[in-house]
């Protein structure tokens, strides 16, 4: 398959990113005024929890 002349990869990757970041734009603002707020949460602060390991071990143990 040939490609057009003058187009490249990278038009054709912008324009999803600019389109998903317009959305996420829209979605953030809709939060924000229905009340929503966004926390800071100070670097290096983790979401995991930790417990049981939920990495497979394969072998005899």
């Amino acid at each position: 398959m040939q490609s057009k002349p003058g187009s490249s990869k990278q038009k054709a990757v912008a324009a999803p990113s600019a389109e998903a970041r317009r959305e996420l734009e829209e979605q953030v603002a809709a939060f924000l005024k229905s009340g929503g707020e966004v926390q800071q949460i100070p670097r290096g602060v983790s979401g995991q929890t930790y417990g049981t390991s939920r990495h497979i071990t394969i072998g005899k143990k």
